[in-house]
Parts: C-alpha cells; sequence; structure tokens
C-alpha cells in the first residue's frame, strides 16, 4: 500500500477534479429523478459520478475498499479505505443551486487520513490531510479562533427536520451566536475550516456525508463530534457538530442538551 500521503492527496484531488466535469454537465439541465428509499431523490450525475470515482480509485489504490452512497461497499476490510459522495446536495443539484458538493474522504485503520470537498459549480476544492494542514484551491486556510458563543457565527443545517422532530432544541438554536443561517449540505463544513464561520450543527446524515468531512474540519484545527460529544463513526447516529475550536463545541453540546 501507498504510504506517501502527499502523493495520495494529489491523486485524489485529481480524481475529484475530472470527476466534477460530469455533474457539471447535467446541472441545471432537465433530469429524470428517482426516489430512493428514504424518498431523497438521485440522478443519473450521482450515479455517473460516483462510477468515475470508484473506477479511477480502484485503478490507483488497488488495495483500497470503497463506500460510496450509490454503489456501497467493497473490501472495507482492507488497512484504508475511501468513502464517496459523488453529489452532496441532489436537492440542491435539482434545483439549480450550486451549492451542492462532492466529498472523498479515505481513512487508515478507521482513523480519518484525507477529507475533500469539491465543490463543482463554485470551482472550489478545500482538501485537508493529518500533518499537512488545510487547503482552499491550494491556498492555506485554518478555522477561526472564536471561544465565546455569543459572538459566533453559526449555521444551522436541516432546519425543517430538526424543528419537525425536535422543536425545543430548534428553538434554543436559533437564539445562539452573534449570526445565525439555516442551510443545508457539505458547504458550511467547508465554511467552518476555511475560517468564514464558526460552527455548524448538523442532522439526518449518513457516514458518506460526514465522515470525508473529519480530516478536513480537523486538519484546519476544528473539531467534529455528535450531539452526545463523542466521535464520530460508521456507527454513529447522523446528528453532528461542527465547531473551530473545543470551547464551541462545548457550548454547543450544552445548548443540545448532551
Amino acid at each position: 500500500m501507498q504510504t506517501d500521503i502527499d502523493k495520495i492527496v494529489r491523486q485524489a484531488v485529481d480524481i475529484v477534479g475530472r470527476a466534477s466535469r460530469i455533474p457539471m454537465q447535467y446541472f441545471r439541465a432537465p433530469l429524470d429523478l428517482e426516489a430512493k428509499a428514504d424518498d431523497s431523490p438521485v440522478t443519473v450525475a450521482d450515479r455517473t459520478t460516483e462510477a468515475f470515482i470508484r473506477d479511477e480509485l480502484t485503478r490507483a489504490f488497488p488495495e483500497d475498499g470503497i463506500f460510496g452512497e450509490e454503489f456501497g461497499t467493497e473490501n472495507l476490510d482492507a488497512e484504508a479505505a475511501w468513502i464517496i459522495d459523488p453529489i452532496d446536495g441532489t436537492r440542491s443539484f435539482i434545483t439549480g443551486n450550486p451549492l451542492f458538493g462532492m466529498l472523498l474522504g479515505r481513512f487508515v485503520d478507521e482513523t480519518p487520513q484525507i477529507g475533500i470537498v469539491r465543490m463543482p459549480a463554485l470551482d472550489e476544492t478545500y482538501v485537508g490531510a493529518v500533518g499537512r494542514g488545510a487547503t482552499r484551491n491550494g491556498e492555506v486556510i485554518a478555522c477561526r479562533k472564536t471561544t465565546a458563543l455569543s459572538g459566533a457565527m453559526v449555521y444551522v443545517n436541516e432546519a425543517e427536520k430538526l424543528n419537525a422532530a425536535d422543536p425545543d432544541r430548534f428553538s434554543r438554536l436559533c437564539s445562539v451566536g452573534h449570526t445565525r443561517r439555516m442551510a443545508y449540505d457539505c458547504y458550511p463544513h467547508a465554511l467552518v475550516a476555511s475560517g468564514q464561520i464558526d460552527a455548524v450543527v448538523d442532522c439526518g446524515l449518513e457516514p458518506y456525508d460526514y465522515l470525508p468531512l473529519v480530516a478536513l474540519v480537523e486538519a484546519a484545527g476544528g473539531v467534529m463530534c455528535d450531539w452526545a460529544g463523542d466521535p464520530l463513526g460508521l456507527g454513529s447516529d447522523g446528528r453532528v457538530i461542527t465547531a473551530a475550536t473545543p470551547t464551541l463545541r462545548d457550548d454547543l453540546l450544552e445548548i443540545l442538551g448532551a
């Protein structure tokens, strides 16, 4: 197995860069939609993009396992494995909103090593790797150092889901921070990594939605956990906090009643 992390990062960035041309061929064009078991939409763009990424990963890293949203798992007993979300934010994609992303993460012995967020319509690539820091389009990025929640810029993802499932928690979140925005998908987490905002509270996620973000956020100096304060893994329940500092994480855990 390859051990040169810098080479692996370069290959992975190249793969997602080339893969991002695929959804852009379909973006803001008529699409046939299908519904998954959870009623979320899927398109030919999702499947074609993941198929391309899987083929390229298999060619470049034949010993590694793969876990993708559309086509499941392969060789997850391997020492290293990749996790793929070909279009994170399909609802954004199908409605012409450019804030859909592409997620790719690599794990070694179940520990996050590399995390990539590619935003095809924005032509932005966020990359984080253990011991290598984080970048956006090759420029170094880092989380803010905010420690006071009262002065924090906080995004709440999937607000309607949270309000329907837990209106008390949602109400508490609507009063935190200096600035609040309701949002979706991976981009707010990348904004924490790049120092634009301070925290994201998210819910209803699958492993391919959150696990590729961990190495990026941590490489930028931030933290991620579930709503109980525990590290994220394949068995996490999909409720996630991303924060620029441990202090903000702890304050948000208290707000959430962890």
